[in-house]
């Protein structure tokens, strides 16, 4: 999608409807991302990767405690893949370059009442690729980065994007 609201909120609805494991969504722009708590996640145009995948473990929930490390994990992968360096993990939800957030990850599941089995989870990542830092929200600035800004690197969204999916099927 060029321009959405929120890549976790369209891929929900989607689950809701049936949607497949395995079904992504990527966008060039959020207009309502969001983080942990409800936060927003600023997603401006063209600078990042805002990108959502459904899962459907059929897994009682204690069992994907370690998803959202998981997914972290996998996105260092993709990361080093697409630009030769690898972040690190803050707390299970972010990535890093130096001290810069580059990378927040949202972990949504939806469990099924009737078997206690979790039912669908959508993990939402959004990913910092170009963003300079007049890009960010003056309060953002002192805390949030990207891969241009961190390192000088102009890495291709699109590659990215790319390690970022194979990342994703590969760890699950």
């Amino acid at each position: 999608f060029p321009t959405i609201g929120s890549t976790n909120d369209v891929l929900k609805d989607l689950a809701k409807q049936d949607a497949p494991h395995g079904t992504a969504i990527v966008a060039g722009h959020q207009s309502g991302g969001r983080g942990r708590r409800g936060r927003s996640f600023h997603s401006p145009e063209d600078m990042g990767i805002y990108l959502s995948i459904l899962l459907r473990p059929n897994r009682p929930p204690e069992q994907l405690m370690h998803l959202t490390c998981a997914v972290a994990a996998a996105m260092c992968r993709a990361v080093e893949c697409a630009a030769g360096l690898r972040p690190g993990i803050k707390w299970t939800n972010d990535l890093v370059l130096g001290t810069k957030k580059i990378c927040g990850i949202l972990t949504e599941l939806t469990v099924e009442a009737e078997s206690g089995t979790v039912d669908s989870i959508v993990a939402g990542i959004g990913v910092n690729v170009r963003q300079r830092p007049e890009d960010f929200p003056e309060e953002l600035r002192a805390i949030a980065g990207s891969v241009y800004s961190e390192t000088g690197l102009e890495l291709s969204r699109a590659r990215l994007a790319a390690e970022m999916v194979r990342a994703l099927d590969e760890m699950y």
